[in-house]
């Protein structure tokens, strides 16, 4: 029985970790906003690893705290084990990486919605996009419920056709035993949509008490933790080790023996696999010339004697997967309480969005998540409070937010998912960042604050203390710049302790600081700051000062690039009519239809000779369209 449920600014489908940042954003912007899912008890659910964070991963998660999303704050309040990792690297790779108490995040972040203002949370399985004259207007639920909107945010997961995947064994599923979405996929398809076969797997789970953890190496967290949420000052959680084993030659016999029943190379999987995550059997076929892989075992939680199995993602069949836990150190004895598991899901092609993540054939229709094709939580949430601020911003009837690659991972992520598009499950790398030394973990507040408080996720209280602690860093550089250290005994003391060439006349502690062997704890030594400084102001400024030359280069050539970002391409531009252009340039921009002559420049197939083409074109298209619009006011 049809009927009509509720009307709202912003509907968002899916509660998982880019549904959760969608309706929260879009809620706190003012929107009247609707959270559909299919189960109220999967809200943020971790199918797969329990954690957050790592290379990558973890900067994207800084930067949604800086511009007012959740993730941050919600795993600073879940944690079990904090670690920043690449602390030997340079500051451009440093990241911090947390397990989670995965049930407590779950139900932390539901409390979160549901007590959120103007959000609501509801159970329902949407299965039809109501569209009219290529616009969405709003979702059509199983039991027939209408729902109307503004504006819709598509956010569905793994959860499009689902198919888990065992050895011989298949059946139509979401993750962890989840129902699978069957009719929104076909809406979609019958929209036009072009959508592509993915797959993902899980390793098994094991039972605690069955693990020799003295066959295993202790991996514990950090002594002093640092956080994801610039809000978090202290925590009192206690932290939880993780252990690492390996596999051995019996395990890789044991894979190598059983591959004709592995359905990665049976045929059984059609869908594409993550590069980056392989599976345990997709490792051993590879890199048949490593003895053994890491194998990490990860508690779930506090209160579960639950442990996750990280680099043993599979998808053969059970008594095969109990047989290889049982040939690696530590778990001869194992009982294994779930088993690991591929799955393959329907996702969009991501080149038929645009950079604002609103899709191009149907308008107020938004997708965010690993529905356009990424893998890893933190790459959803991303998405999803760019998809959430937009969604709200077009119901609101103001222009789209879309950051730069120079401003965040989050920019990089997005733009390469809408440019490039992706053949595989897309997972965010440092390497895939061409300015990671202005990306970094520790600047996230500096480079997205102030668009977060723009926007309105932000409080006053917030961005006031975000600009204070920017002052008190540039008043420290300031002073540092004036005051000069003088080659007194005291100070010709501390240099050489440090390892480092003894003064000849006196230099400014701006000047002593850039030495490598010289660091800001030294220079507090020589001349400590007249107030007191908090641990985060005094790795800015060591930062800013180390790698001040670096910095500034990288700065020029994001300044060259924002003057080709600023060239705007009209969207009534005919590709194919434009003479210079080879076919597969006039083929390429036809379909990602760029919004300008950076985001062209950075498509496949687009070279430089079409860029110059493109740029003759557009100063001619731009004084006709000029001299027409004089004739016309004349």
């Amino acid at each position: 029985m049809e009927y009509t449920a509720g009307e709202y600014d912003v509907i968002v489908i899916g509660a998982g970790h880019a549904g959760c940042e969608s309706a929260l954003a879009a809620a706190r912007m003012g929107c009247r906003t609707l959270l559909l899912t299919i189960n109220l008890d999967m809200v943020a659910f971790m199918p797969c690893n329990p954690s957050i964070g790592g290379p990558a991963k973890g900067h994207v998660v800084r930067e949604i705290d800086a511009l007012g999303g959740e993730m941050g704050r919600n795993i600073d309040r879940t944690f079990i084990q904090l670690r920043m990792l690449n602390t030997a690297k340079g500051p451009a790779v440093h990241a911090l990486r947390a397990q989670a108490d995965k049930f407590l995040y779950q139900h932390t972040m539901k409390e979160t919605i549901e007590l959120q203002e103007n959000l609501t949370l509801r159970q329902g399985m949407v299965e039809e996009l109501i569209v009219e004259n290529e616009q969405c207007k709003g979702v059509i639920t199983k039991t027939g419920a209408h729902y109307y909107g503004k504006t819709v945010v598509l956010t569905t997961g793994t959860y499009l056709r689902g198919k888990v995947i065992m050895g011989e064994l298949m059946y139509e599923s979401g993750p962890n035993n989840q129902q699978p979405s069957v009719k929104l996929s076909e809406s979609l398809k019958n929209l036009g949509f072009d959508l592509v076969r993915f797959k993902t797997g899980t390793p098994p789970r094991v039972h605690k008490d069955s693990i020799d953890f003295s066959k295993t190496e202790i991996q514990p967290g950090d002594d002093k933790p640092k956080f994801f949420s610039y809000e978090t000052e202290s925590s009192d959680r206690k932290q939880i080790p993780c252990w690492l084993t390996y596999t051995s030659e019996t395990t890789h016999e044991i894979i190598s023996d059983n591959l004709y029943r592995a359905p990665m190379f049976t045929g059984a999987i059609e869908g594409t696999g993550p590069r980056y995550c392989p599976s345990i059997e997709d490792k051993i076929v590879r890199f048949s010339d490593k003895p053994r892989h890491q194998i990490f075992l990860e508690p779930e939680g506090a209160n579960t004697k639950e442990y996750y199995v990280q680099g043993l993602s599979t998808s053969m069949p059970e008594e095969v997967q109990l047989k290889i836990l049982r040939s690696i150190a530590g778990l001869e004895k194992v009982e294994m309480m779930r088993t690991g598991y591929a799955i393959e899901y329907d996702a969009m092609v991501p080149t038929q969005l645009k950079p604002s993540l609103e899709t191009k054939k149907i308008e107020n229709l938004f997708t965010a998540g690993q529905i356009n094709g990424t893998s890893g939580y933190e790459e959803a949430a991303g998405q999803g409070i760019m998809a959430g601020i937009n969604a709200a911003r077009k119901a609101q009837g103001k222009e789209a937010v879309v950051l730069e690659r120079s401003e965040g991972y989050i920019g990089v992520l997005i733009d390469d998912l809408v440019t490039k598009g992706t053949t595989e499950p897309y997972r965010l790398l440092t390497s895939r960042a061409e300015y990671r030394l202005l990306l970094r973990h520790d600047n996230a507040d500096m480079r997205l604050t102030s668009i977060g408080h723009e926007i309105g996720l932000i409080t006053d209280e917030r961005h006031e203390r975000f600009l204070a602690k920017k002052q008190l860093v540039e008043q420290e550089l300031e002073r540092l710049s004036n005051e000069k250290a003088k080659p007194d005994v005291l100070i010709q003391q501390l240099l050489e302790q440090a390892g480092t060439v003894p003064l000849v006349n006196a230099i400014d502690l701006l000047s002593l600081l850039r030495r490598p062997e010289v660091t800001y704890s030294l220079i507090e030594q020589i001349s400590p700051a007249p107030i007191n400084l908090s641990d985060e102001v005094k790795e800015q400024v060591e930062i800013q000062v180390k790698y001040a030359g670096y910095i500034e280069k990288q700065q020029i050539q994001v300044n060259r690039l924002r003057k080709m970002e600023k060239k705007k391409i009209p969207e009534d531009i005919e590709y194919m009519t434009i003479h210079g252009l080879s076919n597969e340039a006039k083929q390429r921009l036809s379909q990602i239809m760029p919004i300008s002559i950076g985001q062209a420049s950075r498509i496949s197939g687009v070279t430089p000779s079409d860029i110059s083409v493109l740029l003759i074109y557009l100063e001619h298209y731009n004084r006709v369209t000029a001299a027409r619009a004089g004739s016309l006011n004349g």
